[in-house]
């Protein structure tokens, strides 16, 4: 019903992922090269064919559609006053580094974890705390003893979570959570939970809401919601922060306003309504394509680059390739492949933890791409290991 293999022509778009060289294959930063969901560009031709684009207000429908949404496929009851509009996660997580910590504070985050959260607390003026992520050759578990200790240090004031877990591939469950909202609220800490990935989880696989594991979750947590992520409109700026804490909301509420990130551009509720209200179908065909892409990628590099071990299918469409049987620092190995076989990961070491060893690859694409990255990878990783 939904065509996920046809090919569209990003080149000369003003692509950030597609604005490579020529024959260079992308497969690095997280969009997919997936037309939209049918009602979202129906959505968007409507609103456009208006064409008069002033200023914008949030209806009820778009309080709705994020309340109706999270209710029926994640089970959490969301209050309408709970909802801040901003444009994005980023800038979310940014304006609550700057207004809810001061500078100079430490903000606790477990790597290796989405790359930009370290700009976004370098950039404002606070140090990271990391608390690496403890891995046993296969799978990423939380160490419990450093995430205390982190968390005991006076000058750590917010933990940027990520739920679920980029690049690792983890969906933390609720006992995990529920853990951590304890230990927070023990060093009273802020929670700010990034669920951007949420609804991008594999078939049959569910994730948590921080805030809807405990009471203790939900007075300690700003949380940061979108459908861009999900129906690949991140260029449309339409985010949400959701926070039950009426002090907390109202500090985040005057810190996104103040910051101007608060307002709606003219396509970012039409999208979102139409996202959450009309998508479903078409997400859940995404997720099953995804889902054959990560299996095919993980049969070919079993059978066919066995150096290379495939983490977490569980979620995202981002996998998590630990190459430290090939090289502890796959830095020089992605110029390698991009400048000898053509092909654009993400080199492991920008997110921290022990990701010198990986390389992050984006698998969501058509089935001929991901086919072609593959062989490329594969000559790539030969020509590599065979370098004099």
């Amino acid at each position: 019903m939904y065509d996920f293999d046809k090919e569209i022509n990003r080149r000369n778009t003003g692509s950030l992922k597609w604005d490579v060289p020529e024959g260079e294959l992308p497969m690095w930063v997280a969009d997919m090269d997936f037309e939209t969901a049918p009602a979202v560009k129906q959505a968007l031709e409507k609103r456009a064919a208006h064409g008069v684009f002033g200023y914008s207000i949030l209806p009820d429908a778009w309080y709705e559609a994020y309340r109706n949404w999270w209710s029926s496929r994640h089970g959490l009851q969301i209050e309408k006053e709970w909802l801040v509009f901003c444009t994005g996660v980023i800038p979310a997580l940014s304006t609550a580094v700057r207004k809810l910590t001061t500078p100079g504070e430490k903000i606790l985050i477990q790597t290796p974890v989405y790359n930009i959260f370290f700009n976004s607390i370098i950039n404002n003026g606070r140090f990271v705390a990391e608390s690496p992520l403890a891995y046993d050759g296969d799978r990423y578990t939380i160490d419990w003893e450093d995430l205390e200790q982190k968390l005991s240090d006076p000058q750590v004031s917010m933990m940027i979570l990520c739920n679920p877990h980029n690049p690792v591939g983890n969906i933390w469950d609720r006992k995990t959570l529920e853990r951590i909202g304890e230990l927070c609220r023990k060093y009273h800490v802020i929670v700010f939970s990034d669920e951007i990935h949420c609804d991008l989880t594999a078939p049959g696989k569910e994730y948590v809401p921080f805030a809807g594991v405990s009471e203790i979750c939900r007075s300690i947590s700003v949380t940061a919601i979108a459908p861009t992520k999900a129906f690949n409109i991140a260029g449309l700026q339409t985010a949400a922060v959701m926070v039950p804490d009426e002090l907390l909301r109202h500090r985040m509420w005057r810190a996104l306003n103040s910051d101007e990130v608060a307002e709606p551009n003219a396509f970012a509720v039409d999208a979102t309504v139409a996202a959450f209200g009309e998508g479903g179908e078409w997400l859940d065909a995404l997720r099953e394509y995804l889902q054959e892409n990560k299996k095919t990628v993980k049969e070919y590099i079993q059978k066919e680059i066995p150096q290379i071990k495939v983490g977490s299918l569980d979620v995202t469409y981002l996998l998590w390739l630990d190459c430290s049987k090939i090289t502890d620092n796959t830095e020089g190995l992605n110029v390698y492949l991009r400048k000898k076989a053509g092909v654009y990961l993400s080199e492991g070491n920008i997110f921290g933890g022990n990701g010198a060893g990986f390389l992050r690859f984006n698998t969501a694409t058509t089935r001929k791409n991901i086919l072609e990255g593959l062989k490329r990878l594969k000559s790539g990783i030969e020509g590599y290991l065979s370098r004099p």
